[in-house]
């Protein structure tokens, strides 16, 4: 270990017996507390001093005996009684006298207070200020009004709702507005405005299919709300194709920029259009679309 110490460390001969007996003492140091306690001689208690306890131990006992007394002197089996009562109408000096404190008397008190009422003696478990004790105690005596122990069998019979069915609206759909169109039964308030922007972009509508074609607008809804709607014979806004400009052609839905492009150049190499059949002319546009934008160009 000398070698390794003052390979490590520089440890000399000297200063490594140095470390051997600085070891040594604290083993010495710990060790004379452990021999102590093991050859100590036992001191014995002194008689007078045995005596003082005994004597502290007796006086405990009858101070003991004598609160139990006084616990016993003073429970409410002793000093409270017993009578005939009415948990719904019994004070808080009442419930005193059959031996509940006054904290645990103003408990029910606001209880019944607040109307809660007592149909059977066997509700009085349900307060948690009466003890099983307390309450076997009273049970007997409790004797609760004709009135309350009736209600406790009524019932509120049950009233069926007469819903009124609201007599059908028929709504036209060229000239009502959103509040008009959400009074239609599967229409909302979105589906409202959608209709109203659509038509405001169409021109108006010529036949209730028409309405299929608002986004989201589905076959199945349609077929909710068909006989709910009517259309007008109000004049629709149209277009004059001769005239038009591509923004103009635009707001129809029914063709794309590509065909608006179409329509638009081959009005400047070939003239005027002067009727809806000089629309065949043009490739791009099936009879289709010429058939859906006849009612919305004029020439």
């Amino acid at each position: 270990m000398r070698i390794w110490l003052n390979k490590y460390f520089g440890f000399g001969k000297g200063e490594f017996n140095g470390l051997l007996l600085l070891i040594l003492i604290i083993v010495v140091l710990k060790a004379i507390p452990v021999i102590y306690g093991y050859t100590r001689p036992i001191e014995k208690d002194a008689p007078e001093l045995l005596a003082q306890i005994q004597k502290i131990t007796i006086a405990d006992e009858k101070y003991a005996n004598n609160l139990h007394d006084r616990i016993e002197n003073s429970s409410p089996e002793k000093t409270t009684r017993l009578f005939n009562f009415d948990p719904n109408t019994l004070d808080a000096d009442g419930w005193q006298a059959l031996g509940l404190s006054p904290k645990q008397a103003k408990a029910i008190i606001n209880y019944t207070a607040k109307g809660g009422k007592f149909y059977k003696p066997e509700d009085l478990q349900k307060m948690y200020t009466i003890s099983p004790k307390m309450y076997e105690r009273i049970l007997p005596y409790v004797k609760i009004a004709e009135g309350n122990l009736n209600a406790s069998k009524k019932y509120t019979p049950f009233e069926k709702k007469v819903f009124i069915k609201k007599a059908p609206v028929i709504v036209d759909i060229n000239q009502a507005d959103s509040a008009g169109l959400d009074e239609i039964k599967g229409i909302g308030a979105v589906f409202a405005k959608r209709i109203v922007k659509y038509r405001e972009r169409l021109g108006g509508f010529y036949k209730k299919e028409q309405l299929m074609e608002v986004y989201g607008l589905d076959s199945a809804r349609y077929a909710e709300i068909e006989n709910q709607i009517s259309i007008s014979n109000v004049p629709l806004k149209t277009i004059n194709i001769n005239t038009a400009v591509f923004d103009d052609l635009r707001r129809n839905p029914y063709l794309s920029n590509k065909q608006i492009n179409a329509i638009i150049q081959y009005r400047k190499q070939h003239g005027n259009y002067s009727n809806i059949s000089d629309l065949k002319k043009i490739i791009i546009l099936n009879q289709q679309v010429i058939d859906k934008i006849a009612l919305y160009i004029s020439f």
